[in-house]
């Protein structure tokens, strides 16, 4: 099967809670199945190409876990779970949480940007005025970019920081001086699935340094679907390009996130699910990711079946 698409930056245990002060505006210094749009595709690097793809690229699952909150046993931990890797889409969850932090985000559908000539556009239902709610459903690029760059530098830096965010390097591509629009698009900001469930455990719990609504307005944002059992989903997918050991952004052999947790009743469950491939597989690598997790945890004698 040949394509032409345009190559893109398909844009991770606890140490205990952080003091409970705000870093919004009073911080001076420093949603099994349900389609979701091309989410996982982020930042255009502008080069179109064509190949003929494999039918079926060989996929590594570096780490599938899942923990109950309040338990230090995972559920399900199989893999390679301190492996870091670009946090890509599934780093809107902390962006939205920042921006609702600190006033930038108001509602689900507050506020509304307008789309610009010159904004990352390779997606088409990215050239259109965007909310919230359309930029986490269609992992709108520059509207992540507009926002990081209303909290400014030291701010962005200050939450990262503050959530103990992976590496926390934002610093960017090397050399280009792009950290606060680009670091968690396959560049500096790297994650493992262990810290991404350190990080939404330590959200869920109430144990950030932000105002308890921006966790509430988040979830909105990230609901995705009701499992068999009563199970209510919420999620965040994502992927990218990972780099060489030379540095370089490995083009042909993306990776895919899917990160989130699970509630019914009084039980939450935090998971993430990471795969690797070889070569590029035909369907998106987050939503390889995303289905395999929830087949893990939802089918027949899965975790929570």
């Amino acid at each position: 099967m040949v394509v032409s698409f345009r190559i893109s930056r398909w844009a991770g245990a606890i140490t205990g809670p952080s003091p409970k002060t705000t870093l919004g505006p009073r911080l001076n210094h420093s949603k099994l199945l349900r389609k979701q749009s091309e989410d996982d595709l982020d930042l255009s690097l502008d080069i179109t190409l064509s190949l003929a793809l494999p039918a079926a690229a060989k996929e590594r699952v570096v780490c599938t876990v899942a923990v109950e909150a309040g338990s230090s046993v995972p559920l399900v931990h199989n893999g390679s779970c301190d492996e870091r890797i670009s946090a890509a889409s599934t780093f809107k969850i902390a962006i939205s949480l920042m921006a609702f932090d600190s006033g930038i985000f108001v509602a689900p559908d507050k506020p509304e940007w307008p789309f610009k000539e010159g904004y990352a556009d390779w997606n088409p239902k990215w050239r259109q005025a965007t909310t919230p709610a359309s930029w986490m459903r269609d992992s709108v690029v520059w509207f992540s970019q507009r926002a990081t760059e209303r909290l400014g530098t030291e701010r962005f830096a200050a939450y990262v920081d503050a959530f103990d965010y992976g590496n926390q390097d934002v610093s960017g591509d090397k050399g280009k001086a792009n950290g606060l629009t680009n670091a968690w698009l396959s560049s500096s900001l790297q994650i493992s699935p262990a810290e991404q469930v350190a990080f939404l455990r330590r959200m869920i719990d109430g144990e950030l340094p932000i105002d308890p609504s921006a966790v509430e307005q988040t979830k909105k944002l990230l609901v995705f679907d009701e499992q068999p059992g009563g199970w209510r989903i919420y999620g965040k997918t994502g992927a990218g390009m990972p780099f060489g050991e030379d540095g370089e952004l490995l083009k042909g052999q993306p990776f895919g996130w899917y990160v989130g947790w699970a509630e019914k009743d009084e039980r939450k469950v935090v998971f993430a699910r990471l795969v690797r491939f070889s070569e590029r597989p035909e369907t998106t690598p987050a939503m390889i990711a995303r289905a395999g997790l929830l087949e893990a945890l939802f089918r027949a004698r899965g975790a929570l079946n």
